[in-house]
């Protein structure tokens, strides 16, 4: 029986997509490409914005033309924010996140009731066993030496903050909060490693909740991010793990007492990703985001006290309700001050169910469209600022994958600040380079 997969969205999705990979394959389903004739298709949604929703209804319905015949399922946040999925006539089975650990058994329940056995008898799948739990090569969206080199680790899920232009929270556990415990992350990031993964990414839906399952002061959790801090010093003495990346950040939880913490994990990556949204006090009081930019600010110089030439990245949504010109040239202005390693920004979608969908003086699309163009430009020259100052940093790259350019094939990987390096064949062949390794950075690697 063959099963093809398609995820959206966060990197917890491609954490719980990989779950879903591996679960499959022990009961004795083939993985195979997206694109590829398939008896059951898994389409893993986002819904962080009316894009998402849309890309998500069109790679269903994209499965369905491609495969009449076939099963197709739809899970993930869409599924549990669209009203009446189930009528959708392109998807057969229909489960929210909170049912994705028992999605093997509910596709192999409705394929037994189709009585299909063309391919595989699924009244057996409970007795046969992959063999490997490596993920196959042919899974759609997955790289065989990313995914043995570079690991996401899902240690979080739930959001109890409740910005209000999010739904999130409301279709990942209506604000509660769960954590896995530091033991069973630990015992996963070993079998990773053992399986030859150099890097980890710890992740959750609002990671710096790790540990924490009652709501704190003031709207925040876990002020001192203690349990989190705890786990990244476990992970760290992981014996054959070379690096550890963090998912996105509160910036609350940085603090001179956390960072302290943290300077003696030699394997955590000097990039951190700090949730942003606005450089406007107003609108970030509008968000319902709980600090100001004065004090983002100040977590971001804390970092760089610590770490040497730290990557900060963020995420901006520009044209939220109520957005003046003004308020969006206070953004641009903090932006720029601040000086970003990267920034992810998105126009405002208005999602039914939150705050900021009944807020007054809602930005034209016209607008949003303008304002996007312009933080997109100027972040394209932020960037190049940041890799250009990289040039003469110590460090090291993580190989990864082949990429042809120019009609010539380099060998490319990241380094500790997520700048992308590519060794030439000739350099490969001098300093025997190999996917899947780490080596200190070298004069002969041009940055891509």
């Amino acid at each position: 029986m063959q099963i093809a997969f398609l995820t959206l969205g966060c990197k917890s999705n491609f954490y719980e997509t990989e779950q879903m990979i591996k679960a499959f394959r022990e009961r004795g389903f083939t993985i195979v490409d997206f694109d590829r004739k398939a008896d059951v298709y898994v389409i893993n949604t986002c819904t962080v914005t009316n894009i998402a929703d849309r890309k998500s209804r069109q790679m269903i319905h994209r499965a369905r033309k491609n495969a009449p015949d076939a099963m197709i399922v739809a899970t993930g946040c869409y599924v549990d924010s669209a009203e009446k999925i189930e009528a959708d006539n392109s998807v057969d089975l229909a489960l929210g996140n909170k049912d994705k650990p028992a999605l093997v058994d509910r596709v192999i329940e409705e394929l037994k009731k189709r009585n299909t056995s063309e391919t595989v008898d699924v009244t057996d799948t409970d007795k046969k066993l992959a063999t490997s739990h490596d993920i196959c090569p042919n899974d759609v969206g997955v790289d065989l030496h990313k995914q043995r080199t570079r690991a996401f680790i899902k240690v979080q899920d739930g959001c109890n903050q409740f910005c209000s232009y999010c739904l999130i929270p409301y279709v990942r556990g209506r604000g509660e909060l769960n954590s896995t415990p530091e033991a069973e992350v630990v015992s996963e990031v070993r079998e990773r490693v053992e399986s030859g993964c150099r890097e980890v990414v710890l992740t959750g839906i609002h990671l710096s909740s790790y540990g924490v399952s009652e709501k704190g002061a003031n709207g925040f959790v876990n002020e001192k991010g203690l349990p989190l801090l705890n786990l990244i010093k476990s992970v760290n003495e992981i014996e054959g793990l070379q690096r550890i990346r963090l998912g996105s950040l509160e910036p609350r939880i940085i603090t001179e007492d956390w960072l302290e913490g943290l300077k003696d994990c030699k394997k955590l990556c000097p990039h951190f990703h700090l949730s942003l949204q606005s450089g406007c006090d107003q609108t970030l009081k509008r968000m319902n985001r709980h600090y100001t930019s004065d004090e983002y600010l100040e977590r971001v110089e804390l970092i760089r006290q610590f770490y040497e030439h730290p990557a900060i990245t963020t995420d901006v949504i520009v044209g939220f309700p109520g957005e003046t010109d003004e308020e969006f040239e206070q953004t641009l202005h903090f932006l720029e001050k601040v000086g970003f390693a990267d920034l992810h920004i998105f126009q405002y979608s208005m999602r039914d169910g939150t705050v900021a969908a009944k807020m007054p003086d809602q930005v034209s699309p016209e607008i949003k469209k303008k304002r996007s163009e312009i933080l997109i430009k100027e972040a394209e020259k932020w960037r190049d600022l940041y890799i250009r100052s990289q040039a003469h940093v110590k460090g090291s790259v993580l190989f990864e994958e082949y990429e042809t350019r120019d009609g010539k094939e380099y060998l490319c990987g990241f380094n500790e600040r997520y700048v992308r390096y590519g060794a030439s064949a000739e350099t490969v062949e001098k300093e025997g380079f190999k996917p899947g390794e780490v080596y200190e950075k070298s004069a002969d690697l041009a940055i891509f």
